[in-house]
């Protein structure tokens, strides 16, 4: 009898498929492993078709169409990039960021919110460790970012600060933690729902080459059911986001201050770099456009530039 249910972890070709409180380890039907896709079969939180087996585990038989992802650049064979999806069917990313110890970089911070936008998934902006620096510096760091409308929830998982509203913010919702490493993802876990046995590191506690840096704790990504409801994915530290499938002429559109003026360009399209009478140049000169994320904007347009040239 076929059964439905999430994908909650996925490693070395297996996968646990939960239903309620059932967790069943599957396996793929071998007509799903010989499809030719750009992409990875199942991942967490697909949603799936599954049948039992007589050893008590399942197969599964059908992948249902997902309506969002996170995903980043892997390398496939004979050299061609493909996608590796993280998770799939997100409702929101948290892009968690220390404010400090390891000290933030806003320029990755925009490639997750980049990610996001591209794929049409709400970012919510989690700044942690804010007992670390004082909270005039912490306003001005995230001020561009709260401009443009997205949401700023400053945390302290050491000092309780901020945990009970990122638990209202992950009910009943599938969320991803994203970030760089040692930003406190798996500490905020384990705070918001006290037991879940996440491996946490203490970055003041090394003093190797590493000091400072962070180091990633979560060994295998995996989607965690809530007892107060919805999912939440904990996954791995990404250096490097899937800016490879970002279409050149989209990467404007995702950063949401400059929609307003795309239209407005005397040449079109426009990459906003070089071109004279360029409205998007016009409004960071007016101050309308914050200079550091015009900054960022460039930097990312060199690249999925270089990406297109590439394939």
């Amino acid at each position: 009898m076929t059964q439905t249910g999430t994908v909650v972890k996925a490693q070395s070709g297996f996968f646990w498929v939960a239903e309620g409180d059932e967790v069943v380890r599957c396996v793929l039907r071998g007509r799903l492993k010989k499809s030719r896709v750009p992409t990875d079969i199942a991942t967490l939180g697909d949603r799936v078709q599954w049948t039992p087996t007589s050893n008590g585990e399942g197969v599964i038989e059908a992948v249902a169409e997902r309506h969002s992802k996170l995903a980043r650049r892997a390398a496939g064979s004979k050299g061609i990039w493909k996608e590796d999806v993280l998770v799939a069917n997100l409702d929101q990313v948290l892009t968690v960021f220390a404010v400090a110890n390891p000290t933030p970089h806003l320029r990755m911070l925009d490639r997750y919110l980049v990610m996001a936008e591209l794929n049409n998934i709400d970012a919510i902006i989690i700044g942690n460790k804010c007992d670390l620096r004082p909270q005039a510096e912490i306003e001005a760091l995230f001020a561009p970012y709260m401009g443009i409308g997205y949401r700023v929830l400053l945390t302290s998982v050491r000092a309780g600060i901020g945990v009970d509203a990122v638990q209202e913010l992950l009910k009943d919702k599938i969320s991803a933690l994203s970030g760089p490493s040692g930003v406190g993802k798996s500490s905020m876990l384990n705070a918001v729902q006290p037991g879940l046995g996440l491996r946490v590191s203490d970055v003041s506690g090394d003093t190797g080459a590493n000091h400072g840096r962070g180091r990633h704790t979560t060994v295998h990504p995996e989607l965690i059911t809530l007892d107060f409801g919805g999912f939440v994915a904990d996954t791995p530290g990404i250096r490097e986001l899937g800016l490879w499938q970002v279409p050149p002429a989209d990467l404007d559109w995702c950063y949401r201050e400059f929609r307003p003026f795309i239209g407005d360009c005397r040449f079109q399209p426009c990459s906003h770099v070089h071109e004279p009478e360029c409205a998007i140049q016009a409004a960071v000169k007016r101050g309308e456009i914050n200079e550091i994320r015009y900054d960022s904007y460039v930097r990312m347009r060199e690249e999925v530039d270089s990406a297109v040239l590439v394939r």
